[in-house]
């Protein structure tokens, strides 16, 4: 045995193989600790129970029906004091010196080799089994009324011999008893292997918040957590051994045992609430010796999902947008592309103006990735999008305890997520006052302090801040801080609206035309479904730039998809779905160099070149067509712009 408290027996028996069998416990005193008890039948059962219930016991150590009825009763090992042929020879040779005629009554079924034995001890042998008490009384009052006065059998024979004041043997020797201690031992000490292996399990599962329960191969409960215990309630107060079949045949794990296969998210409902549910398969030596059930709460995996794509939401650090990236060849957009990465080659705190839909974070991002900060963080926050103390918690970080419903551990801010990298400030004009006071401070000083602490903490972060708001007007009326405008305003980059572009409409829409109908499904090519639609967005002025083309090429999309040809296209059904455009001023009121290389671009490319069927198309003359086209470049420079612009990200 191994070192450690002594393994604890307990002897289960009649009371004459107790008295019996007591030199043979005297022998393993200092090898166990062992409890006698008297106990029969349905009361032996009882008191096994309650001792395991208590934790008193590892094994039992008992014989005949006792040892039966443990066996079957419990789930427990329990070693057998067995009768072997030797024993009932002994026994049969001292009756001998007392009769002639003997009576064997054993417990569970006759041993035919008596036959050949009682031949040559020159005895005269009856015997009987039972199987209950009553049924062994009713033997034994046979042999008594047959006039048989030695009885041999079990301890409950042998006492129904000595009331009827008979001579009653016990068939068993005290070398089976001591076999029977051994045997004992060894599942004692097998069962405190696995009582220590299951109170691993059970201290793992103890600390999940999941409810979990582990079965072994005979789908009885080995260990269960808290949460589990809690679920199925008071009704099932004590599990450990229990038939989970039994107990809840919903959860049961016996097609896991059966089939050995692991089934993974399934979701079920049970107990009034719907749960994802794990069984898994647990295996020793590449055999099935159990299963184990998880119960996911549902409601708490939607909770964690949306929490964590929160927090990825606000973790994106990976700035995805760059220069090469943006879409536009007019002088306006080249000109802001040119002052950028200007400012890109510098560290130098920049503020993006414009209107909102210009492409400010998609400018902040490309000067990220174009500066000696690529590769490190890149993290946006708006600044319009939270309510004043939670912005101040989100950029700052907390301490734990800073206030009601903070977090355990405290939580960084997005000052210390971007720490060598960028971060992007958008919408900074809706700023509160308060918070302007604590930005310009870490501007100023390169450290923050969490909500709720004393110490500061070193960042090293490029600002870029971006608005669409007038700034000056906002100081005048102080609802801005001066201070901080000029810290944010180093380097500024003013953006222009669309309408200031217009020679980059045509590409940008094509583009977002483009990459939705290749989303939808739709075969139709491109430009030539656009086309006939150019002349108007040309016109169109565009209050809400970028992000309303993005919106409109959208929908021009999902008006496409239902044609399968060109020709089929019922345009005049589109103002229905697009009325900004056929509301703006017509397209011949507003001709100018931009729109007019956009139309001309747009009817060669439906019409497959053929200039005189553009001409048409576009209701001007031959003629006309041609000093459009000697104005801007000619007609291939037209249709090679236009296509070059496929797969560029719209700004």
């Amino acid at each position: 045995m191994r070192s450690g408290p002594l393994p604890r027996l307990c002897f289960l028996s009649y009371r004459q193989i107790r008295g019996f069998a007591m030199p043979v416990v005297a022998e393993y005193t200092g090898r166990a600790e062992i409890t006698v008890l008297d106990g029969t039948f349905g009361d032996a059962l009882a008191i096994a129970r309650d001792r395991l219930e208590r934790g008193l016991v590892d094994a039992f150590v008992s014989a005949g029906s006792n040892a039966s009825i443990l066996r079957a009763g419990l789930q427990a090992p329990v070693a057998t004091i067995q009768l072997t042929g030797f024993d009932l020879l002994q026994a049969l040779i001292k009756a001998r010196r007392i009769a002639s005629r003997v009576g064997v009554v054993m417990y569970g079924q006759t041993i035919p080799e008596l036959d050949e034995v009682k031949d040559l001890l020159n005895i005269e042998v009856v015997q009987h089994a039972y199987r209950t008490p009553e049924d062994a009384r009713q033997r034994f009052e046979q042999l008594r009324r047959e006039g048989f006065e030695v009885i041999v059998g079990s301890s409950l024979v042998v006492e129904l011999a000595e009331q009827a004041g008979l001579h009653g043997l016990l068939a068993y020797s005290l070398g089976s008893v001591r076999k029977g201690f051994e045997d004992a031992l060894e599942l004692a000490r097998v069962a405190r292997l696995e009582a220590g292996r299951y109170e691993q399990l059970n201290s793992v599962l103890h600390n999940l918040q999941e409810a979990v329960l582990a079965v072994d191969r005979d789908n009885r409960v080995i260990a269960v957590n808290p949460a589990m215990q809690q679920l199925l309630g008071p009704a099932h107060a004590r599990l450990l051994g229990q038939s989970l079949q039994a107990i809840e045949p919903e959860l049961s794990l016996q097609s896991t045992l059966d089939s050995g296969q692991v089934e993974r998210a399934v979701v079920q409902r049970f107990a009034q609430r719907d749960w994802v549910v794990n069984r898994t398969p647990i295996r020793e030596h590449g055999e099935i010796a159990g299963a184990a059930l998880t119960l996911y709460d549902a409601r708490a995996i939607q909770e964690a999902d949306t929490s964590l794509r929160m927090q990825q939401g606000r973790r994106q650090s990976a700035a995805r947008h760059r220069f090469a990236n943006l879409i536009g060849q007019s002088p306006a957009f080249v000109r802001a592309v040119q002052t950028a990465k200007r400012f890109a080659r510098t560290d130098l705190t920049v503020l993006i103006v414009g209107e909102s839909g210009v492409g400010k974070e998609l400018f902040a991002q490309s000067i990220h990735n174009d500066s000696v900060r690529a590769g490190r963080p890149f993290v946006a926050v708006n600044c319009a999008a939270f309510p004043e103390a939670l912005l101040e918690s989100e950029l700052f970080g907390y301490e734990e305890g800073a206030f009601t419903g903070s977090r355990r551990g405290g939580k960084r801010g997005l000052f210390e997520a971007a720490h060598t990298g960028t971060l992007f400030l958008d919408e900074i004009g809706d700023m509160p006052l308060q918070l302007q006071t604590r930005l310009l401070r870490v501007l100023q000083e390169r450290e923050i302090t969490r909500l709720g602490a004393t110490a500061a903490i070193p960042v090293d972060v490029r600002v870029i801040a971006a608005t669409h708001q007038p700034l000056d007007g906002m100081i005048a009326e102080r609802r801005f801080r001066q201070d901080l405008f000029y810290r944010i305003n180093t380097l500024r980059l003013p953006l222009p609206p669309l309408r200031e572009r217009r020679e980059d409409i045509a590409p940008l829409a094509l583009v977002q035309v483009e990459r939705c109908l290749q989303r939808l499904g739709a075969r139709l090519e491109p430009e030539r479904a656009l086309a006939p639609l150019l002349a108007r967005l040309c016109a169109y002025d565009w209050p809400g730039n970028i992000r309303e083309l993005e919106n409109l090429g959208e929908r021009i999309a999902v008006f496409l998809m239902q044609f399968e040809r060109i020709e089929d296209i019922r345009y005049a059904e589109l103002q229905h779905d697009l009325p900004e455009i056929y509301t703006a001023a017509a397209p011949e009121a507003t001709d100018g160099p931009a729109l007019s290389a956009a139309r001309v671009a747009a009817a060669l490319q439906a019409q497959g070149g053929n200039r005189q069927a553009a001409a048409r198309q576009l209701g001007v003359s031959r003629s006309t067509l041609w000093r459009w086209l000697r104005e801007h470049g000619g007609e291939a420079a037209e249709i090679t712009a236009l296509r070059n612009t496929s797969g560029r990200r719209p700004a």
